[in-house]
């Protein structure tokens, strides 16, 4: 059996370790998880439907947002759905 919020491969999984990221806004400070290490940004817009943004198409709806974050280190741009941040 699995300890509380791990998966059989020993992982946290993301539902067990996100903090509430239900009420995201532009300016909210965010971690989120780039190619095995942690980065730091800012969000920079809540995206509510279908667009390019962070050089993708990027589909979402009012129901089922998804947000521009910028990091802090780079300035690069990206975006993550809800559960793929950390409110900070």
């Amino acid at each position: 059996m699995c300890a509380p919020g791990r998966s059989r491969a020993g992982s946290w999984s993301h539902r067990s370790r996100r903090s509430d990221v239900s009420e995201l806004k532009k300016g909210d400070d965010v971690t989120w998880k780039t190619h095995g290490t942690t980065t730091e940004g800012e969000v920079t817009k809540k995206i509510t439907s279908e667009t390019e943004a962070g050089g993708r198409k990027v589909k979402a709806s009012p129901d089922e947002p998804q947000y521009e974050v910028e990091s802090d280190k780079s300035g690069k741009k990206a975006v993550h759905k809800p559960d793929a941040l950390d409110k900070q």
